[in-house]
């Protein structure tokens, strides 16, 4: 369909319409353009924009900036908070489930609590029904079974519900059966409304036509279970042949030879977005370059939730605060273990810092100091923000320490500025969500954290049988990856050991 047979679809009275969006092919923007067109209606309530991350809700709010209150977007998981607030004595929960869902890892259990509540109260989702008229799902392929039928609910009890997704994006059904369910549930939800699909790559109209039409292909071939061809590609697509030797698994090295071309690409680009499939590769790719590219961190980082929810135990627990703060170092730097660090702090901390020191162990001794003086997320703020300037100043015993996510870092120090570190994480993380920051110009990015993002240049390394294995999961991971650049696209490719995805003729 055309975008204008789109959007005539979209504003139907249809009460389900399914679109299939492929990366690059104006989701966003026909999205946001139908929740500006109801919004300037005369239809009651509001039209809700229901995310799966922050950064996609600021983009929403600046596409739909003029609608004023007419438009309310949300994260999904910040719908199922509102409704378990709003009903949590009949739900047995805290006054603050948000709480309870960090301290579990996740939102998962909160869903299922809500589902089911809202499947034995029909009252409260035509309540809801009845505030939110219009909802639109974005990137509905990455819900997961109780967040589609909370969804379901609010449509059965009246709302219109306009949903955007693509399966061959998603990246958080790794297993077999789990794919094919989630794609069975996609399928099932095009029989159940009007459905159409997204065709026009505009992605890559100010940029390469050529490798957005190669990419559409590409998609299709992945989609139907075939190889993705570079036999036939178009001249903004290059291939590189690498063969990766590093006794690792997930580890990186090249030969000399087969390295040399990769440099030379990425000392010419201005800009480029490195994309591998596992944290272990990104890590071993920014030694492979001598940590002179960045990693991108993205917009959801696990390191300072996971401090929070260990100090909201912890607090007044000085050896258990010291180890969340290990916990916390080496998921965040390089140099800094329990071996090298890690194991002295804790023994400053147990013996009080009871014997004089020199050196690397004194300054270690005041890094205890501040968690024995506050053995709250107030010490572990200042004990962090001493370990930065120990590390900036490159003091003997902490010159090997290199921080590789920063924002993470910079925001546990700011820890200290809130009463409660529940409080401070909250606060955190509404600023983020209006930052909306980008990759910086050359940077190395797993491609889950490059999902919804969109840059100039990017390389797939490797791309080779490890990485890509012929599986849907597989599949919806290179596709992701191709479908970030706009002008040029490099992959690295194996030939002693070729990605079943690839075919090289």
């Amino acid at each position: 369909m055309t975008d204008t047979e789109i959007a005539e679809l979209l504003d139907s009275t249809a009460p389900l319409v399914v679109i299939e969006a492929p990366a690059g092919c104006g989701k966003t923007y026909q999205g946001a353009n139908h929740a500006r067109r109801m919004a300037l209606s005369s239809l009651r309530g509001r039209i809700l924009i229901l995310t799966h991350t922050h950064a996609a809700c600021s983009v929403f709010a600046k596409e739909t900036r003029a609608t004023g209150s007419r438009v309310e977007i949300r994260t999904i998981d910040s719908l199922i908070v509102q409704i378990a607030m709003a009903y949590h004595r009949p739900l047995g929960l805290p006054a603050d489930p948000s709480v309870l869902a960090r301290r579990a890892g996740g939102f998962e259990s909160l869903a299922v609590h809500v589902s089911k509540f809202l499947r034995c109260n029909d009252i409260v989702s035509i309540a809801l029904s009845d505030r939110y008229p219009i909802i639109i799902a974005d990137e509905h392929q990455d819900t997961s079974l109780e967040q589609h039928e909370i969804v379901m609910c609010l449509h059965r009890a009246g709302s219109k519900l306009r949903i955007f997704g693509d399966p061959m994006q998603n990246l958080y059904s790794s297993s077999k059966a789990k794919v094919a369910a989630d794609l069975a549930r996609w399928d099932a939800l095009k029989t159940k409304g009007q459905a159409a699909e997204l065709q026009t790559p505009h992605r890559w109209e100010n940029g390469s036509a050529d490798l957005g039409t190669w990419v559409l292909e590409a998609r299709q071939a992945l989609k139907e279970g075939r190889k993705v061809d570079l036999t036939q590609r178009p001249d903004t697509l290059n291939v590189l042949f690498a063969e990766n030797i590093a006794a690792r698994s997930v580890g990186f090295q090249l030969g000399k030879d087969d390295r040399k071309p990769i440099d030379v690409l990425m000392d010419s680009a201005t800009s480029m977005l490195v994309l591998s499939g596992h944290n272990e590769t990104v890590q071993a790719l920014r030694a492979f370059w001598r940590r002179r590219y960045p990693l991108w961190e993205g917009h959801t980082r696990e390191p300072l939730g996971t401090l929070i929810t260990t100090l909201s135990t912890a607090s007044g627990n000085p050896v258990a605060v010291s180890e969340a703060v290990i916990v916390f170092m080496e998921a965040t730097s390089v140099g800094f273990t329990r071996s090298t660090h890690g194991n002295r702090l804790t023994q400053e901390v147990v013996s009080a810092c009871a014997k004089p020191a020199k050196g690397k162990p004194a300054m270690l001794q005041e890094l205890a100091r501040c968690i024995l003086t506050e053995p709250t997320h107030v010490g572990v703020a200042k004990c962090l923000v001493r370990l930065n300037e120990l590390v900036d100043q490159r003091v003997p015993g902490f010159d090997s320490i290199s921080f590789d996510l920063r924002n993470e870092l910079r925001d546990a120090m700011r820890l200290g500025e809130f009463k409660d570190p529940e409080e401070g994480f909250s606060e955190i993380r509404r600023k983020r969500s209006f930052a909306h920051p980008a990759p910086p110009a050359k940077s190395i990015s797993t491609i889950h954290k490059a999902k919804g993002l969109e840059c100039s240049h990017s390389m797939i390394v490797p791309c080779d049988r490890k990485n890509f294995s012929d599986t849907a999961y597989a599949r919806c991971k290179l596709y992701v990856a191709i479908s970030r650049a706009k002008q040029t696209t490099t992959i690295v490719v194996s030939r002693n050991n070729l990605s079943p995805l690839i075919d090289l003729g």
